[in-house]
């Protein structure tokens, strides 16, 4: 199936070329997936999908326009060439955008060193129902679990192929398997809900079926009955379960994107402080057996590793070619793109450096405050960073867990949010981002 992918999108280059494109990228990807829900022991819904999209993204001059759908016929092929051709040219002219230059293709393309697909037979549905059957009765059998809200379990392969009239043309394929499980504790207005689950490339490296469906019920028994603190100031922990958003947060407004246009509240923040010393980020792209992982980005430009904070101080923004040029800068092979859009900048795999202390040792140095397991809503300002979320975890006496917590508002800004941060060492090592449990300062929180 690589070959046809690989014949879907010269096909689409060359009608591209016959409908008077002056220059082209075509992406076509294939899906397969195969997904089943189990309810009280009994398989409750299984669904398997299977489809091939095809996308051109044509330029005619400086003005440019996308086209994409699932039929692979030549006659459609030139059809949606020509629509495309024709939608080019009523579009607007901009200065920034156009493919890659051919020195900036990437040379190696061959992903076979990341490991990013599991080669062994798929899961069947059978398989893949008792898994979640397992998962399922484990949070079951967790003392104070009334019912089990989902158990869900799924295996996927993902084949895709980049080409440009630039003379770029690869392709690679990923794999992923899942399962997961949503458990409730109580009942009626007095339920409480936690979960969780595991995602990897290779089956055999997703956890235990019942540790999965223990944790996800201990999580929801553990937020039972819970209250309001007080109004006031007090250190928050980020659980690690959440401590991503903080990070994504910062990648946000590091986005070329947002700061070409104007709208981050990290626009000037090039070669300042924003995290605390000693802490840095790093992107990589080419970690093996890492879903983030990839050869090349949406561009055909080669991928690398980068310290996007080293030592505290911000390096650089994330860009794909078109905002690279706008602000006349290189780009950082970070272009992302579907098949029925242009690129986006975007990043890759993320690690935070870790810390020296435990989750337990953190919550001990705070003291009093709040840990916080799950987060709902968001209001992020983001020009100037003003932060607020609601959010619900465990209330800390004397460095321990006391009562659960749940309704409540945490407020902040983030610049001084995430240069105040301390960071445990307890970031999971096989995920795409590696962010560990952070303890911000003196934060807004809304209680009683």
């Amino acid at each position: 199936m690589s070959s046809d992918l690989q014949n879907m999108t010269h096909a689409l280059l060359e009608a591209a070329r016959a409908a008077g494109a002056d220059a082209a990228d075509a992406l076509a990807v294939e899906d397969r997936s195969v997904a089943v829900d189990v309810r009280v022991g009994a398989l409750e819904q299984a669904e398997r999908s299977e489809a091939t999209d095809i996308g051109l993204r044509v330029f005619v001059g400086q003005r440019s326009a996308v086209v994409s759908g699932s039929d692979t016929r030549q006659e459609t092929l030139s059809a949606m060439a020509e629509r495309a051709v024709a939608m080019a040219h009523e579009a607007p002219e901009d200065p920034y955008a156009g493919i890659a230059e051919p020195d900036q293709l990437a040379s190696d393309t061959d992903a076979a060193a990341l490991d990013l697909f599991d080669p062994s037979t798929a899961p069947d549905p059978a398989t893949l129902q008792e898994a979640a059957r397992q998962a399922e009765a484990a949070a079951a059998a967790v003392d104070g679990v009334s019912q089990v809200q989902s158990a869900s379990a799924s295996h996927g392969t993902r084949r895709f192929h980049l080409a440009t009239s630039a003379g770029f043309s690869a392709g690679y394929s990923r794999s992923g398997s899942s399962l997961s499980v949503v458990a409730i504790a109580g009942s009626g207005a007095e339920m409480e809900r936690d979960y969780d689950g595991d995602s990897r490339i290779f089956a055999a490296d997703l956890r235990d079926a019942a540790e999965i469906g223990a944790t996800a019920g201990m999580r929801a028994v553990a937020r039972s009955d819970p209250q309001r603190p007080k109004t006031g100031a007090y250190p928050v922990i980020f659980d690690e379960r959440v401590s991503g958003s903080l990070i994504g947060h910062l990648l946000a407004a590091i986005n070329g994107a947002a700061v070409a246009r104007g709208g981050s509240w990290l626009r000037d923040g090039l070669g300042e402080q924003v995290l605390p010393k000693g802490m840095s980020l790093i992107e990589d792209p080419l970690r093996t057996r890492v879903a983030g992982s990839r050869p090349f980005d949406g561009e055909g430009l080669p991928v690398a590793r980068r310290e996007i904070v080293a030592d505290g101080i911000l390096t650089g923004w994330t860009l794909d070619l078109q905002h690279a040029r706008k602000l006349g800068m290189a780009p950082t092979g970070n272009a992302s793109r579907g098949t029925g859009g242009g690129p986006s900048p975007s990043n890759w795999n993320i690690d935070l450096t870790q810390g020296v202390q435990s989750l337990s040792e953190l919550m001990a140095e705070m003291g009093t405050g709040l840990l916080v397991t799950s987060m709902i809503g968001a209001t992020i300002n983001p020009n100037t960073g003003d932060y607020s979320r609601g959010a619900a975890g465990l209330w800390i006496e004397g460095g321990v867990p006391v009562y659960p917590v749940s309704g409540v508002t945490i407020a902040g800004n983030l610049r001084a949010m995430l240069g105040g941060m301390t960071a445990s060492n307890d970031a999971r090592s096989w995920l795409s981002r590696r962010i560990p449990s952070l303890r911000v300062e003196g934060l807004t929180l809304a209680g009683d």
